[in-house]
């Protein structure tokens, strides 16, 4: 045989959720003494872990697997548009293998049917102990659960993933602290439904170095805090439970960020969704959390232009956002996903209002994000550091997400290095972002 290890191309799409699954089958190729190339031309095979959740995505899971065949010929493809093979085969009858997400162990497989394991000393070529990590070195994805329980109209995840099943808490904390000893600074807790870990096993007690810790987003935050790095949640549903996270925000063991996936306002389009409806309580839970914790920044996501979303349901969305005054919004227009059983409701929107709906949303809330960053200016905040360059340092404070939310400049700052959290003076905003100095500790 060679000494040239075989050569596997990868191509990574959609969410945070994916980016960890595709990191998972990395690091285990990577174990059997595969390399892993960024070019198609010299790789003896091809993966592609895709998208499945939106017609968008579908297409250009669809368009990256043509790519790949066309560039090199022999593909695998995995991930969530793996679980319609029919779909897939019908565009690319020439694909070698399909898997669903998370098959770790079939993409395994199929690579060392296509190509055969390579003769590997471990000895010799070390992979780092974390493993191999598509995120910078300063932070990554720690996913605690796959599948979600709710059956919202608009998604087609229980569909793909299945019901939600919790990792268990031990393996959880020690990938955690494996990840914060080797070097990570900031770790985004991700699932379909992050507050819900644990329901699924009646939230058991595990055991962690020793000690036993209840299966449960409180108790895990609790174990992660003990790590001494940034701990930030996502896609969390707003269960009642969720109260229980603001007092260790305030106390500062868990960062003060909170990403509630709300989805919209009007109790009407809210039940269609089969989302929690009541709204009122939503926006009384939100102000006794900013009195428990007045530096929480809470972001959260809604669709415009849903199915049955009158004029009425959509100043009901506007009015809860002038209340709320949330941080961080995002806003997506309604879009039809193959399965989802929204696309049977009466009264679909047309593509014009929805994008209508959609600026002046977007309007609004530009407004109430100026303002609220033009309240940061003259503070001084801790600030994580991604880039560093000719032009100067790029960060985020404890209020921004990697990817999603907006990020602070630090024009002509080179004396900080990638992964530091440094002071920053906040001395100009916009719409998103912030600029400020460095502030040296004395």
């Amino acid at each position: 045989m060679s000494n040239l290890s075989p050569t596997i191309g990868f191509v990574s799409l959609g969410c945070p959720k994916n980016l960890v699954d595709s990191e998972r089958i990395l690091t285990e190729l990577r174990t059997q003494g595969y390399q892993v190339v960024p070019s198609y031309d010299n790789a003896d095979l091809v993966i592609v872990n895709t998208c499945g959740f939106i017609d968008s995505a579908v297409q250009e899971s669809l368009e990256a697997i043509g790519e790949a065949l066309n560039e090199n010929g022999k593909v695998i493809v995995t991930g969530c548009l793996g679980a319609k093979e029919d779909q897939i085969r019908t565009v690319h009858p020439k694909v070698l293998e399909i898997s669903g997400p998370h098959s770790y162990e079939s993409v395994l497989n199929h690579v060392n049917k296509y190509v055969p394991k390579p003769e590997f000393n471990p000895y010799t070529s070390l992979i780092p102990q974390q493993g191999v990590k598509l995120t910078p070195k300063h932070y990554a994805y720690l996913k605690i659960s796959e599948g979600c329980n709710h059956r919202c109209t608009f998604c087609i995840i229980p569909s793909l993933r299945g019901d939600m099943v919790s990792r268990n808490i031990g393996n959880v904390l020690d990938e955690a602290k494996r990840l914060a000893d080797s070097g990570v600074r900031e770790l985004l807790v991700i699932a379909q439904d992050t507050s819900a870990y644990g329901v699924d096993t009646k939230n058991r007690l595990g055991f962690w170095n020793g000690m036993p810790v209840k299966t449960d987003i409180q108790h895990l935050c609790e174990q992660l805090a003990k790590l001494g790095i940034w701990v930030r949640l996502h896609y969390v549903y707003p269960y009642p439970s969720v109260d229980n996270l603001i007092p260790l925000m305030a106390e500062g063991k868990i960062l003060p960020y909170l990403d509630v996936p709300l989805q919209h306002a009007s109790p009407t389009v809210l039940k269609s969704m089969k989302r929690p409806g009541t709204i009122e309580k939503t926006l009384e839970r939100i102000h006794k959390w900013r009195e428990i914790c007045p530096d929480i920044t809470l972001r959260s996501t809604f669709i415009v232009g849903y199915p049955g979303e009158t004029d009425h349901d959509f100043q009901l969305l506007l009015d809860f956002l002038t209340a709320a005054q949330l941080d961080r919004v995002g806003c997506f227009t309604y879009s039809p996903i193959d399965g989802a059983m929204a696309n049977q409701l009466p009264d679909q929107i047309s593509e014009e209002i929805k994008q209508e709906r959609y600026h002046q949303f977007m309007q609004l809330q530009q407004t109430i994000s100026t303002t609220k960053l033009a309240g940061k200016i003259g503070k001084i905040m801790p600030v994580i550091i991604d880039e560093v360059d000719d032009e100067g340092a790029i960060g985020r404070t404890m209020a921004d997400a990697p990817e999603i939310d907006g990020v602070v400049y630090l024009n002509d700052e080179q004396s900080v290095k990638v992964g530091d959290i440094v002071n920053v003076k906040i001395e100009h905003s916009d719409e998103y972002d912030l600029w400020g100095t460095f502030v040296p500790n004395n």
